[in-house]
């Protein structure tokens, strides 16, 4: 930390202990060159997640949009709200692990999608509609047949080993 009193880079810390609302630590340091003491505030840096819309614009991130979106999807359907959050912390905490600052709307619907198929196939179903923007019945029927193949699919993976037991 450099020194107000002279500019020194050598410094030693005296105290630390946590600010008021806990969200910083507050150091007492005391300047080794010209004994001088003074106070830093450590906090963790904050960057808000961005993200970039089908227009190529940037906005943060609204958790509540993505909630909102998420809850009409999945109206009079056995889905808790928690199971609802823990999909968006999932997204989140993907982004903030992969060290994003900015993550597409595409990005964010493929995730979304790619959790509630685990979830609930209707709510899938429903937010695909809205997501891909379905134009017609073929649309549906041929995501619902998508849907069912991967479910074939992942039932021949597992069938083999079942016989093998």
């Amino acid at each position: 930390m450099k020194c107000p009193a002279c500019e020194g880079n050598d410094d030693k810390v005296i105290d630390s202990r946590p600010a008021e609302d806990g969200s910083s630590i507050r150091r007492r340091r005391e300047c080794l060159l010209c004994g001088s003491r003074f106070t830093t505030y450590e906090r963790v840096e904050d960057m808000p997640l961005m993200v970039i819309k089908k227009d190529g614009s940037r906005q943060p991130f609204d958790r509540q949009k993505l909630i909102i979106g998420i809850m009409k999807s999945c109206e009079k359907r056995p889905i808790t709200t928690d199971q609802i959050e823990h999909l968006i912390d999932n997204i989140e905490r993907t982004a903030n692990n992969a060290l994003k600052r900015e993550i597409s709307t595409a990005e964010i619907g493929e995730q979304v999608l790619k959790q509630l198929r685990k979830i609930d196939e209707v709510a899938y179903v429903r937010f695909a509609s809205v997501y891909r923007a379905f134009s017609d019945i073929n649309s549906f029927i041929s995501e619902i047949s998508a849907l069912t193949e991967g479910d074939e699919q992942d039932e021949s993976r597992i069938a083999p080993e079942q016989t093998e037991e």
